[in-house]
């Protein structure tokens, strides 16, 4: 309180209690010598009650000790009423700022929260039930002022296309005289419409080392075909013819035949043949397909052969399942005029089958459901069979495209024919004994996948039984020789039950757009029931393919191919009733490589090479290959 007295240093000239100084202050005389200053005064309303109740006591003794009391309670109510004005002034001023000491320190505290643990239950004597609303949403359009800015896509580099030509020809020659030549043109008759010719010729004059008779081949065919497609359906039609060559020009070192024996030889096989077929196509029908082919096949010696397939297909979605079923009638028919002994040699042969499937698909798994039941009618012999063989796959994706896991159970009747046999082996005889081989079952396993976009794989094992399965053997030399193929230098079927245990690996990488490797490698393992040896068969087999684009303009290719031992029967030895005697052909290695130059868009040179390690294997025994073979050429792409 007392820093808001201030003593005086003269007596006041007045004796009145409040008075007023040329800075606005007013002083209220407190006693003697003392008074206050109202502009420090105002500081604080608490030191004013003080000051109040101080003033009042003396103005109470000032009273109670003179005789004119009035004079002094006039003077302390205008003194009450002006401090009272000050002090409501007060509230209007900005306070000035104060200085706060904090004793203690703030601890501050949560209360728990008060949490309903119950559904409160309105007990109401009165329960209305709720009315249903029914509303309708009006749509009107509203106008908007957005307009967003249009952006603008960025430009790239786009690679020159490549011209597509819709013909090619191509006219290579090379060592041993031998030439290779094709063509090809598509034309297209309007939007829907085309019609496609291929054309191809491989021939060599022969010369193989050591080999006394003519070895020279041509291989000869023509294909052309036509092709409509509508909205609903989409049908074509082909048709082609074929001429081969070859001649049996491995005869066996014994017994030794002299010089006129051999120069009587007339070694040449000719093989011509044509087809005919169609397939019909729809779109949106449970009758989805038909295919019907014709293929005539003959040869120098009269062999006839007449095959006709005819594979019709339904198929209809159940829910989220493909159900399908196909149907099949293959009908053979043919002779051969070189008789076996006295016996003609005619076969005639039908053989009907259905094949229903049911494919589930379930996210990662594909599983088909199916069976094949087949009718086999040999005519000639008045014998029939009825064979049921399971259609059975499954594939789980394990790992997206990383990891896929597949297996099944398959089965099939297979009908060998004389032109089959002649494709795979040109040199068999005109004599075969022609039957169908039931494929009983084939079980297998296996996992297959892609690592990135560089490595693909697919490894898989197998065990399956095949009833009557075709197997060539060699022939041994008649006693009487009057045809080219009746010195021991030919071959014919044999047929065995056969149980076959595969081992089968295969490797692609794409090392770079310019670089593609791929890798197989098959293991078999053959176990016979009548026959000594799985003739002919070999128990591995491996090949390597590289593809490599230098740049633009130069290109080059290698394959590898590798084939194992083979067993066959020595038809030099003589057979006995107990015993066989076998001979094993030995196992070859062919690399074969090509190089390439493009010189426009239209024009390139290659140079091909074909058994580049340069030995004389054998495929079939006493048939040693030529040599190394080089063969160079030209291809040219043109448009009408």
């Amino acid at each position: 309180m007392f820093r808001y007295l201030k003593k005086t240093n003269k007596p006041s000239k007045s004796l009145d209690p409040v008075s007023f100084d040329m800075n606005k202050t007013i002083y209220i005389n407190v006693s003697k010598g003392y008074h206050m200053s109202l502009k420090n005064f105002q500081e604080h309303s608490l030191v004013m009650r003080m000051i109040l109740e101080s003033i009042k006591k003396k103005f109470l003794l000032k009273t109670a000790n003179t005789s004119n009391p009035m004079k002094y309670n006039v003077i302390f109510l205008v003194g009450i009423f002006m401090i009272g004005m000050i002090s409501f002034g007060q509230e209007k001023e900005t306070l000035e700022t104060e200085r706060v000491v904090i004793v203690k320190t703030y601890t501050p505290t949560i209360s728990d929260a008060f949490k309903v643990k119950s559904t409160p239950v309105l007990n109401d004597s009165v329960t209305q039930q709720k009315k249903e609303i029914k509303y309708s949403i009006f749509s009107a359009p509203v106008a908007s002022t957005f307009t967003p800015a249009k952006g603008r896509a960025a430009n790239i580099d786009r690679p020159k296309p490549i011209d597509i030509y819709d013909n090619y020809a191509t006219l290579g020659f090379g060592s041993f005289t031998s030439v290779l030549a094709e063509f090809y043109s598509n034309f297209q008759i309007n939007r829907s419409d085309n019609i496609g010719l291929y054309l191809h010729h491989n021939s060599s004059q022969g010369g193989i080392d050591k080999i006394q008779l003519e070895d020279k081949f041509y291989n000869t065919f023509l294909d052309a075909n036509y092709t409509s497609r509508t909205r609903d359906y989409t049908y074509g039609i082909e048709i082609g013819a074929e001429h081969q060559l070859y001649n049996w020009y491995g005869v066996p070192e014994l017994p030794k035949l002299t010089q006129e024996q051999i120069d009587e030889i007339d070694p040449q096989q000719s093989y011509f043949g044509a087809k005919l077929g169609g397939k019909l196509q729809f779109d949106d029908l449970y009758f989805k397909q038909v295919s019907v082919n014709y293929r005539y096949f003959s040869d120098a010696l009269k062999s006839i052969e007449h095959h006709i397939v005819a594979k019709p297909t339904f198929e209809f979605e159940i829910g989220d399942n493909l159900i399908t079923t196909n149907f099949i009638a293959d009908y053979l028919n043919g002779s051969f005029k070189q008789n076996l002994g006295t016996l003609p040699n005619e076969y005639n042969i039908l053989n009907v089958g259905v094949n229903p499937s049911l494919v589930v698909l379930r996210d990662n798994l594909t599983l088909s459901l199916g069976a094949a039941v087949y009718y086999s009618i040999d005519i000639k012999n008045k014998n029939s069979d009825l064979f049921i063989y399971p259609k059975i796959t499954a594939s789980y994706r394990l790992l997206d495209e990383t990891v896929i896991a597949y297996g099944g159970v398959e089965g099939g009747l297979q009908q060998n024919t004389y032109r089959d046999a002649v494709q795979e082996n040109p040199f068999v005889s005109p004599t075969l004994i022609i039957r169908p081989t039931s494929k009983l079952y084939d079980a297998y396993i296996g996992l297959k996948g892609k690592l990135g976009d560089v490595v693909s794989y697919n490894f898989r094992g197998s065990y399956g039984f095949e009833d009557r399965k075709q197997l060539f053997v060699h022939n041994p030399m008649t006693i009487l020789q009057s045809k080219g193929y009746e010195y021991g230098n030919s071959f014919s079927y044999r047929y065995d039950d056969i149980n076959t245990m595969t081992g089968y690996g295969e490797l692609n990488f794409e090392i770079s757009k310019k670089i593609t490797l791929g890798a197989t490698a098959a293991y078999f393992k053959y176990t016979t029931e009548k026959e000594k040896e799985a003739w002919n068969l070999p128990e591995i087999k491996a090949s390597t393919l590289v593809n490599y684009q230098i740049n633009t303009q130069w290109y080059a290719g290698a394959q590898f191919f590798y084939i194992g031992e083979r067993k066959e029967i020595n038809n030099q030895v003589t057979i006995t009733t107990t015993s066989v005697p076998v001979i094993t052909l030995d196992s070859y290695f062919d690399a074969n490589a090509h190089l390439g130059y493009r010189l426009n868009d239209q024009l390139s040179f290659f140079v091909k090479g074909n058994n580049l390690i340069g030995k004389n294997y054998q495929r079939w025994v006493n048939y040693p290959v030529q040599g190394i073979q080089v063969l160079g050429g030209v291809t040219y792409k043109f448009d009408y």
